[in-house]
């Protein structure tokens, strides 16, 4: 036993060692490239999560697997590598790139990215919560009630669930996802980007979600690079602890897996929205 754990605790302090050296390593090349885009594209891949994809075995049970062309498109967008055969023009008629597509109403496939993150997040709640709805429709605001924020009669927020943050207690959430280089914010810090969007979910439900509906409000905010908001990585990283407790496993274990199941959904929707555009007839646009 003492023999085990002392093997265990030297492999532990090797990887450490390694994981430091590689960062470094990392660090090393962003400080030294003139290449501003590849200094994005890095930062962007080293967020939490963001690389659960290229780090797990490919298991076709659970949808953890990638062709060589969704291989291949889903390192260069990693790295910011160009895409070929994207056409020149867009459907929607401006002047096409990888960004815009992902930013694109006509051409990225923004709702079924969207849905298919609240989708997965409900998947997860329904592990250990209570009553879990899509798309729950929000109270209407009677007339001598003032709230700020979204005040239309049948709005509609993404999740609503019951015991994530205490017992029998609803929390509503609602699901954003962006492109980090999108011309709006690809000059800034990414912790920025991320805290104005959490901000802006928050300007247009949090108020009337707990003065209307006496609950709380949780923004889930990621990027199409795989990373995620402060708020969304707390929602997981709960989440992850409730399903251990429940399970019995490791909490390592579960957040693993979960982010990993995140990971290849955002993917495998990415990569829809950029093969519709890239295997289109470019005559026809």
């Amino acid at each position: 036993g003492y023999q085990a754990g002392a093997v265990a605790e030297v492999t532990s302090d090797c990887l450490k060692d390694k994981e430091v050296r590689l960062l470094r390593r990392v660090s090393a090349i962003v400080s030294n490239s003139s290449d501003e885009g590849l200094k994005r594209s890095i930062t962007l891949a080293q967020e939490k999560g963001a690389g659960a994809w290229l780090t797990v075995l490919p298991i076709g049970s659970l949808g953890w697997v990638l062709n060589k062309e969704e291989f291949r498109d889903a390192l260069r967008l990693r790295y910011g590598w160009q895409i070929p055969n994207i056409p020149a023009v867009c459907v929607c008629g401006k002047k096409n790139s990888v960004d815009h597509t992902l930013i694109c109403k006509n051409g990225g496939y923004l709702i079924f990215r969207h849905n298919k993150i609240r989708d997965t997040n409900a998947a997860f709640l329904r592990e250990v919560c209570h009553d879990v709805k899509t798309e729950p429709e929000l109270i209407p605001i009677d007339s001598i009630r003032t709230v700020q924020g979204n005040t239309e009669e049948r709005a509609r927020l993404d999740i609503s669930a019951r015991g994530l943050w205490g017992p029998f207690q609803k929390t509503m959430f609602d699901v954003r996802i962006f492109h980090p280089n999108a011309d709006t914010y690809k000059n800034r810090d990414i912790k920025s980007v991320y805290s104005q969007h959490e901000n802006v979910k928050k300007r247009d439900y949090e108020q009337r979600v707990i003065q209307v509906e006496k609950c709380s409000f949780t923004p889930l905010v990621y990027s199409t690079s795989g990373g995620m908001a402060p708020q969304a990585q707390a929602f997981h990283k709960r989440i992850a602890e409730l399903i251990a407790e429940k399970t019995n496993e490791e909490y390592r274990d579960v957040i693993s897996i979960m982010r990993t199941k995140l990971s290849f959904a955002l993917i495998h929707i990415v990569y829809r929205g950029l093969s519709t555009v890239t295997h289109c007839n470019v005559g026809s646009i």
